[in-house]
């Protein structure tokens, strides 16, 4: 059976802004960014939000970076959004003061002695989406802080994942209203957009619906929101009307092969790669010493293999065991010791497995920063 056509040709060096074809001499396997591709990126999605009115609130789990965080908000984002406690501790310490954490919380009493010290230093949201979820965290956190800890209540735009419909928002606000918090706002994360880049528009579409209509519910029922927060990159500036105010992507930052297929980046967005080394090589085929524990195994429906290889085309990724990589190929075969690029097909997960950000300038390295919020939960 052959494989599905390609939403787009894979990326090539030649469109790509910095040339995978001269990496530099690096111990692999590692994750290299280009801070120049980086900072553009940066500034585009910043100033896509600022034309649209609507505020930036990038999600650090893409970075999971203190330093690339801080370029962010000092960029113009309004805070940055994250996936865990632990992570909000960290972009904390590093002086970031608005914080959403993106996730429907079940507030343990250690989780809550957490949030309640987090919300005394700085001005954090958190996610609630269940009755049961919020009675239980104002339970947990009060009394344990000054005011009122903020929330805003997930809706479900179509991803089936977190989130309730837009009829059960009240009953949500309600519960969290009688539990001692604050209902500031509603957020939801349009990741149907990533099944297919059909979906894209509708998906847009989708979250703009749903959080103008739960808004509108909330309101209905006594609860006036100020905030109305959508958040994927596929979707970031398609859904940045409408009644939003804030747009919370987070893959733009490096790229990666999912979005260069999904039309939410170009090959000259693509800031991150992980450069491998061929250690073995045969008739048709060679392997790196990149695989399941850096690349991960993520792999959308609409492509083949788990990366793809711009200066070996028509080269597939086609299985990845723990520290290997087996790649065919139609082309010339690499010489064992030769250093290549992946693109990966997902790059949260590759950024949290690496060792850290090995950062070029010009194609060399200038420095390497850590990964920040790496197992932090």
């Amino acid at each position: 059976m052959s494989a599905p056509p390609l939403p787009r040709p894979e990326p090539t060096p030649d469109a790509m802004a910095f040339d995978v074809r001269s990496l530099p001499t690096v111990e692999t396997p590692c994750v290299l960014v280009d801070a120049d591709v980086m900072e553009s990126n940066i500034e585009r999605m910043q100033s896509s939000m600022q034309r649209s009115g609507v505020g930036l609130r990038p999600h650090a789990k893409t970075h999971k970076s203190r330093r690339v965080g801080r370029l962010q908000v000092d960029g113009g984002a309004v805070g940055l959004t994250v996936a865990t406690i632990g992570e909000a501790e960290v972009f904390a310490d590093a002086g970031i003061r608005d914080l959403f954490i993106a996730y429907p919380v079940w507030a343990t009493p250690a989780k809550a002695a957490r949030l309640c010290a987090l919300h005394e230093r700085i001005d954090l949201l958190v996610g609630v989406d269940s009755v049961e979820g919020a009675t239980q965290l104002g339970s947990q956190v009060r009394g344990g802080a000054s005011r009122r800890m903020r929330v805003a209540i997930e809706i479900d735009s179509g991803e089936r994942r977190t989130g309730v419909e837009i009829d059960g928002a009240v009953a949500v606000a309600d519960a969290a209203v009688a539990a001692g918090l604050e209902v500031v706002g509603v957020f939801t994360h349009g990741g149907h957009s990533y099944q297919d880049p059909s979906l894209v528009g509708p998906a847009a579409l989708d979250e703009v619906r749903v959080l103008t209509g739960a808004a509108a519910a909330l309101a209905a029922g006594g609860h006036d929101v100020e905030v109305l927060s959508a958040g994927s990159t596929p979707t970031a500036e398609r859904s940045a009307h409408g009644g939003v105010t804030e747009e919370r992507p987070g893959t733009y930052v490096f790229g990666d092969r999912q979005q260069y297929h999904l039309g939410s980046v170009e090959a000259d967005e693509l800031a991150l790669v992980v450069a491998a080394t061929v250690v073995s090589a045969a008739r048709g085929r060679f392997v790196l010493d990149a695989g399941a524990k850096i690349l991960a195994k993520d792999r959308p429906a609409f492509l083949e293999g788990f990366g793809c290889l711009p200066d070996h085309p028509g080269s597939t990724i086609v299985r990845v065991y723990d520290h290997h990589g087996v790649v065919e190929t139609p082309g010339p075969v690499p010489a064992v010791g030769t250093i290549v690029a992946v693109v990966p097909n997902h790059v949260c997960p590759v950024v949290n497995l690496g060792p850290g950000l090995t950062i070029l300038r010009g194609g060399s390295v200038v420095e390497d920063w850590s990964v920040d919020t790496q197992h932090r939960f």
